[in-house]
């Protein structure tokens, strides 16, 4: 009895130090991904201090300001695939990494809500003493834009929503629905030990579902700023910031009606993570005097259709003045 309960207070000794040894070796690969990933797509701007967190922001051009917010998973280069280009030469044009995502950091490694969020980036239009400058959110960052537009009116002209997400929907986009079997509690040992590994596993069908019916470009993984999504922060974030979103967004959207601000939408027509009916022509017609565009593309327009998207953007700055 005795030899008995040594052997097996030994082997699950033995199994826990396996256990551990394969979570120490899963987290310095996870590393150096990560290390790697940063490499490839280093920095490209500057950092700011708001309350709740440090900012990392492109700041190109001169006119009338425009404020860009990129969507779930992505960072600001998902802006730089010709856009940044098109509309610097006549604005004045901020790229922003939401706290999590691409160079930003959220204080205290918090995960901060879709309204905190937003709160976040309106200090930094106030501390770049920009002038009510247009708001562009992608995706998610439509949300963002959305809430910030609702809380703090007085800080932006205007919204220019590329795919944004607007509405309450039953199902997660299944590129983005392995991020809902996190749990909250374990996000951070998740992502530092399975997650990258795993993310590195489906990146390519992954990213064909979020381009699709599109093919993803061959170097968005470095131009579009694509590989810092398999480090263990982005990973955590992504799956914080999509709980929040699905939290958040109904209260969002109850609030339509006192938007005080103008509202364009840009869709592609075939997009397959978000319902252009649902999220875009719903929306528009619940927000006062929102309209509506639809073009050829998926989600990701921003990256495969970025002359009209900007083109969308421009008339919108210059309709919003």
């Amino acid at each position: 009895m005795t030899s008995g309960v040594r052997w097996t207070f030994g082997s699950l000794l033995g199994g826990a130090a396996l256990t551990a040894a394969g979570g120490l070796g899963l987290s310095f690969y996870a590393d150096r991904i990560a290390r790697e990933a940063e490499r490839l797509v280093p920095q490209d701007g500057r950092h700011m201090q708001v309350p709740g967190a440090r900012l990392h922001y492109v700041d190109r051009g001169s006119g009338p300001a425009i404020v860009m917010i990129h969507g779930l998973g992505g960072q600001l280069r998902n802006f730089s695939y010709g856009m940044l280009d098109i509309l610097s030469a006549d604005h004045r044009v901020i790229l922003v990494d939401r706290p999590g995502s691409g160079y930003s950091t959220a204080d205290d490694d918090g995960e901060p809500s879709i309204a905190e969020q937003g709160a976040m980036i309106g200090r930094l239009i106030e501390t770049l003493g920009l002038d009510r400058p247009l708001l562009v959110g992608h995706s998610l960052g439509g949300a963002l834009s959305l809430s910030l537009a609702l809380e703090r009116p007085d800080l932006v002209r205007g919204l220019a929503l590329i795919a944004p997400l607007t509405q309450s929907q039953d199902e997660v986009p299944e590129a983005f629905r392995a991020l809902t079997a996190i749990p909250p509690s374990l996000r951070r040992l998740v992502a530092q030990t399975i997650g990258t590994p795993l993310t590195r596993l489906t990146r390519e069908r992954s990213l064909q579902a979020v381009f699709a019916p599109e093919l993803p470009p061959a170097d968005f993984a470095t131009r579009g700023g694509g590989a810092l999504a398999q480090r263990p922060s982005a990973i955590a974030a992504a799956a914080a910031d999509l709980a929040a979103a699905g939290a958040e967004i109904g209260g969002i959207a109850a609030r339509y009606a006192d938007l005080a601000v103008p509202v364009a939408i840009l869709f592609g027509r075939d997009d397959a993570i978000l319902a252009p009916a649902l999220h875009g022509h719903r929306s528009a017609n619940e927000i006062p005097g929102a309209r509506i565009e639809v073009i050829e593309g998926g989600h990701m327009i921003p990256v495969t259709a970025p002359a009209a998207t900007a083109r969308f953007v421009a008339e919108a700055s210059a309709g919003f003045a």
